[in-house]
């Protein structure tokens, strides 16, 4: 008997309501980025993220809007 990998499928998938909040390694994968570099863009502000608590959670909706951002800078260079 063999196990597959646990892949982080959406909840909405699932059944469930969509997620409000990433973790930075969801983010990373929507993204197609390693967490290393997911981490560098919320350090410098690129990425929205907050904290709550202890930990670091990036609003859905962010890296959709980082990507748009980007794509508007890059058109107009």
């Amino acid at each position: 008997m063999s196990i597959a990998p646990m892949d982080a499928a959406p909840l909405t998938e699932a059944g469930g309501p969509a997620p409000v909040l990433l973790t930075v390694e969801e983010a990373a994968r929507c993204l197609r980025v390693g967490r290393t570099t997911c981490f560098a863009l919320i350090r410098t502000g690129e990425l929205e993220s907050l904290t709550i608590g202890g930990l670091r959670r990036v609003p859905a909706d962010a890296p959709a809007a980082f990507l748009a951002r980007r794509r508007t800078e890059q058109r107009a260079a």
